[in-house]
């Protein structure tokens, strides 16, 4: 498992985001066959991040972003630019809308499956029988996927791990930002599970869709910040999953808003769009 380049700056969007020049994703080559993209803050300040993962038979694309107009993001023709007209499989780690946004990008794209955002969706393309204890393999072609339910976020949240790179994909249930927990047992349960898992499986990075906190330990960018220039990097480790379960520990099922220095806890939070 040779190691990849996460030396990236990525680009922090523009306080004044009609003069932003910068293009709407950011594309960054962890290696050859896996790609991590970035929406630009100025376009949304969400600015997920999504990841194209490719094996010898097809390639993988996890989330969509939080814009649908391929006039503003081109999602489509970046991916094709990307990988040509190999075979493509669309999939999210959650259902919230600024992952799944561009999924209709897709829709008609020859050799292309897009998987839809809801539970019963998820168990039926992956496999899953015994949601959320059932974990799944997911074959690109000589490069295999671990699927690890990850409900709490939402219902139908999947962890994704690459056993070619090491790498955990955890979408949203653990990044340097604002965790919104809306189901305590099952959250805490993924964290659970997550943990075992690292146990027995070599995990190098730990990759969320979201970097929300400044350099400061514990202190984020306000929601619908579009200019973040002092960010601490994307990539976590499996120590921060044993940081997030002693967090929840100390949460102790109170409701509201309990700070760790390098992310939030949101219990309860009110529930926008994500």
């Amino acid at each position: 498992m040779s190691p990849g380049n996460l030396d990236v700056r990525w680009h922090p969007g523009h306080p004044v985001p009609k003069f932003d020049t910068a293009p709407p994703l950011q594309v960054h080559a962890y290696d050859e066959r896996t790609l991590i993209l970035r929406q630009n803050k100025a376009l949304n300040y969400e600015a997920p991040f999504l990841f194209l993962l490719s094996g010898d038979e097809r390639s993988l694309l996890l989330d969509t972003g939080a814009t649908a107009d391929p006039a503003y993001f081109p999602l489509r023709a970046t991916v094709d630019d990307l990988i040509g007209d190999r075979e493509l499989v669309v999939a999210h780690t959650h259902g919230h809308g600024d992952h799944v946004a561009a999924d209709g990008q897709f829709a008609d794209r020859p050799r292309t499956t897009v998987v839809g955002r809801e539970l019963a969706d998820v168990a039926e393309f992956f496999g899953f029988r015994d949601w959320p204890e059932d974990v799944r393999q997911f074959d690109l072609g000589g490069r295999v996927l671990d699927l690890i339910p990850g409900p709490g976020h939402q219902d139908a949240a999947v962890v994704f791990h690459d056993r070619e790179t090491g790498i955990l994909f955890t979408g949203d249930t653990l990044y340097p930002g604002r965790l919104y927990v809306f189901d305590l047992p099952a959250y805490t349960a993924t964290i659970d599970r997550l943990i075992g898992f690292c146990g027995q499986k070599q995990v190098t990075h730990v990759l969320g869709c979201h970097i929300e906190m400044t350099a400061e330990p514990g202190v984020d960018y306000p929601i619908g910040t579009t200019y973040q220039p002092d960010e601490p990097p994307l990539q976590l480790t499996p120590g921060h999953l044993r940081d997030l379960r002693a967090a929840l520990a100390k949460v102790d099922g109170g409701h509201g808003i309990h700070v760790f220095d390098e992310f939030i806890v949101h219990h309860h939070a009110v529930h926008r769009h994500r």
